[in-house]
């Protein structure tokens, strides 16, 4: 009988995760317009010709006409946003400049799951790590484990990792030969993991700072107070108790940081000369390969507001003080 009275309110709680779930999707999708729209405005509003700017200074102006009408440059611009919107819906932004026979968002898409791994495995190390400093952090005080977490933790926070990266690869793959060079075409999963690794630390930096104060409020707590009076040891109390209380705050931190996340893999990926995103960016910019640059830009974004609302999602499904 009790099951009659839930059953409204199961479905409204559905309808209104559904509408949730619409509402970031078709926000998502204003995102990625927007910033396509931006690029597309900033190539062709901003002084100076694209067709030169590809070309460079010494082109004819035959081979610029060329160029141009190549690129529909030579239509009314409402023609050319017309058409870019057009193609964009299909999942295309154009012709790669340096390679005819390809869309561009092809090739933005075949170096995508490259930096998608890179990515996603530093998120796991980077995770990993900040909670095992927060923790050592705050159970370990006022002890040399716990200083010791707390100065790593500021040493991540305030070294630049393009500062930090190209060192840390010569002396460990150059000098000790303990890692495998990145750029090294058999260098494999161990060159994928340092470069992770490498990325991870500023990532792992934030969340142990997010998961350490949000271990000092719990640690206050008076569940955690019972916790201990039960007897329980340390690594439980912690662990499995104050711990849960984080994972909020550390999935909402990792999805903020995605986007620096992201940036970090680009540019990592073209110091260490791995390919993926940031050496096809790099080759775009080099060749003045507009479109490709327009669907790199285009594609980052894309990726970047699917991860934040994912974030958001996993962050209310695990908090429900976040779903209201």
């Amino acid at each position: 009988m009790s099951s009659g009275p839930e059953q409204p309110g199961n479905v409204g709680r559905a309808a209104a995760r559904l509408g949730g779930f619409l509402t970031g999707v078709l926000g998502a999708a204003l995102v990625v317009l927007l910033v396509g729209s931006i690029v597309f405005f900033a190539f062709r509003l901003l002084p100076g010709d694209p067709a030169a700017l590809v070309l460079g200074d010494q082109a004819s102006e035959a081979e610029r006409a060329l160029l141009r009408a190549r690129l529909h440059l030579d239509e009314p611009l409402t023609h050319q946003y017309a058409r870019f919107l057009a193609s964009l819906a299909h999942g295309h932004v154009g012709p790669s400049l340096r390679r005819p026979d390809l869309d561009a968002a092809r090739i933005v898409l075949e170096a995508l799951p490259s930096t998608a791994a890179l990515a996603t495995i530093s998120v796991c190390l980077g995770s990993c790590l900040g909670i095992a400093l927060a923790l050592s952090s705050v159970a370990a005080r006022p002890g040399a484990l716990g200083r010791l977490a707390d100065r790593l933790i500021a040493i991540g926070a305030s070294v630049p990792l393009l500062a930090f990266a190209p060192v840390a690869t010569w002396v460990l793959a150059v000098r000790l030969r303990w890692v495998p060079l990145p750029a090294d075409p058999d260098a494999g999963v161990r060159g994928l993991l340092y470069a992770a690794a490498l990325l991870s630390l500023p990532l792992g930096a934030a969340v142990a700072r997010i998961a350490r104060a949000s271990l000092e409020v719990a640690a206050k707590s008076p569940f955690l107070q019972v916790a201990r009076a039960k007897g329980l040891d340390a690594p439980r109390v912690w662990i499995v108790h104050a711990l849960p209380t984080c994972i909020g705050p550390i999935v909402t931190v990792v999805a903020a940081q995605l986007g620096a996340l992201l940036g970090g893999a680009v540019v990592l990926e073209r110091l260490l000369e791995r390919r993926g995103l940031g050496t096809v960016l790099a080759e775009a910019l080099a060749a003045r390969d507009l479109p490709v640059i327009e669907a790199t830009v285009i594609v980052s974004a894309a990726l970047f507001v699917t991860v934040q609302a994912a974030g958001t999602q996993i962050h209310a499904a695990l908090d429900p003080r976040a779903r209201s």
